[in-house]
């Protein structure tokens, strides 16, 4: 049974507007799950940076994957302390006023450290686990990595231990004074949506677009 606090920590509880914040892990493995980007926030030697990447979530863990002279990979695999943010936008919310303009999110941050994933069939799995995540289907369809391509790739596991969601649905909520002022608000729902398939140009004639390209609605849990 899911418990309301799984990844709450003094480090992840919610301050600012702490209603919004959700930390049982059904919801917080849903956002992951239907996310394509994360942005993983690190610091060398005092200098911080935050990269997007491409991202899976195994059970208790999101998986990332990059190449060995990376940088960031090296730093994440030595166990520098990490901070993994993924949001998705759910729409813009449109006030009378312009202070109480904001948008419709959901969102996920993580606090922690990562390993290198060693061992070559959990690295294979991790690789499979990310094609599927984000095209359903690709996985049996392409080469996969031959020995050379794994040892270019470093794939760091970091564990799901410390997390919060924070989530904001719903219309604007504007002064009482400003509910009568003649002012359209409410909110614009955003989404995204696939476009058609464009073939690379040296793409053989014969060759269609699969279904799951042609049929994709977006990420999928593995």
């Amino acid at each position: 049974m899911t418990a309301p606090h799984d990844y709450q920590t003094a480090r992840t509880t919610v301050r600012r507007i702490p209603q919004r914040g959700v930390y049982d892990r059904d919801t917080i493995h849903q956002i992951l799950d239907e996310g394509l980007v994360c942005h993983v926030g690190f610091a060398v030697e005092g200098q911080p940076y935050v990269i997007p990447m491409a991202y899976v979530r195994r059970g208790e863990q999101v998986c990332l994957h990059g190449a060995q002279a990376s940088r960031m990979m090296r730093a994440l695999a030595s166990g520098v302390e990490a901070c993994v943010t993924v949001t998705l936008l759910d729409g813009l919310v449109l006030a009378r006023s312009a202070f109480h303009h904001s948008m419709n999110y959901r969102s996920v941050a993580i606090l922690g450290t990562g390993r290198a994933v060693e061992e070559a069939a959990e690295k294979i799995a991790v690789l499979q686990a990310l094609s599927e995540h984000i095209m359903p289907g690709r996985w049996r369809d392409i080469r996969g990595p031959n020995e050379q391509e794994l040892g270019q790739t470093l794939v760091v596991a970091i564990p799901i231990r410390e997390a919060s969601a924070k989530i904001r649905t719903g219309p604007p909520k504007d002064d009482e004074e400003d509910y009568a002022l003649p002012i359209w608000a409410g909110m614009l729902p955003l989404r995204q949506t696939p476009g058609s398939p464009v073939p690379d140009p040296r793409l053989s004639a014969r060759l269609t677009a699969p279904n799951y390209i042609t049929a994709y609605r977006g990420p999928t849990r593995v």
